[in-house]
Parts: C-alpha cells; structure tokens; sequence
C-alpha cells in the first residue's frame, strides 16, 4: 500500500514538473493525483495487494455504517426512555467474533460501547468473544447482533 501511495505522489510531482507553466500551480498537483490514481489502478495488480484507495473508501462505509447505527440505537434507547412504564429487561449475553487482531477487537469492542443501549463488559483472553450488556436483551438483542455483524464486516473490509 505505501508503494501505491509513493508512486501516485510521484506521478503527481512529476506531472507538475512536465506541465508547461510559467509558475507552479496547486491545481496542475491536484490533476496530476487524480491522473496518478488512474494510472495506479490499472497497475495495482502488479504490486500483489488491493487498491489503496479501497481502505480508504472502507474506512468512510465504516464511518456511515457506526453513524446509521448510533442514530438508530438513540432512536431506540429515547423511546424507552419516554416510556411512562419502564419495562426493559438488561441481560448479558456472550458473542463469539470472527475478527483477529488486537485493532480489529478493540474497534469493534469501543464501536459496541459507543453504541447507546449497549456496553461490551469484557473480552475474553483469547479476544474471540465479547460479553455485551444490553439494555433491552428482549428487544435490542436482535438489532444489536445485527449491528455487530455489520461493524464486523466494515472493520475487515478497513484491516485486510
């Protein structure tokens, strides 16, 4: 991936140099980038790795992914709470990850917790499960187990 990077930086620095201006110019950087990006695409396979723009646009999924999920579990957790009767029913439960990694676990587990209606307790030794409170386990277990799997898809497509 730094190779990528490098040779788009110089595709760009040198597409300023070659360009026919009087001075430089921040705009002539700019397009020389964006014709390295293309250049850099059609050769990515010959570097043996994935698009290095491809993490990026990952780590933005990932980013709408966390904010759709926190939108909808404040939605939820502000019902409950105008609620003029209580009737929520907080458990524990145990969920076993697919991810590996100290970063991929400790994303998953600070997304979880930044998550309202749900706070990740511990993570076992081997970091291949989680043990979640949940606010709601009747009612947001469901939506929860769902919101994990869609943080861990987006987690490994940003890692590998």
């Amino acid at each position: 991936m730094p190779a990528q990077f490098l040779l788009n930086v110089f595709i760009a620095v040198l597409w300023t140099l070659i360009s026919d201006e009087s001075e430089l110019q921040f705009t002539t950087l700019v397009a020389g980038y964006l014709v390295g990006i293309g250049i850099v695409f059609l050769m990515h396979r010959f570097f043996g790795e994935r698009f290095y723009l491809a993490r990026f646009f990952a780590l933005i999924k990932l980013i709408f992914i966390f904010t759709r999920e926190l939108i909808l579990s404040s939605k939820l957790v502000v019902g409950q709470i105008l609620k003029p009767k209580l009737t929520i029913k907080p458990g524990l439960f145990k969920y076993e990850t697919v991810l590996q990694g100290d970063w991929e676990i400790t994303a998953l587990a600070l997304l979880l917790t930044l998550t309202p209606g749900s706070v990740v307790i511990e993570v076992t030794e081997e970091g291949d499960a989680f043990y979640i409170h949940a606010m709601d386990v009747e009612e947001s277990k469901e939506m929860l187990l769902k919101s994990i799997d869609n943080f861990e898809k987006a987690i490994m497509g940003v890692t590998r």
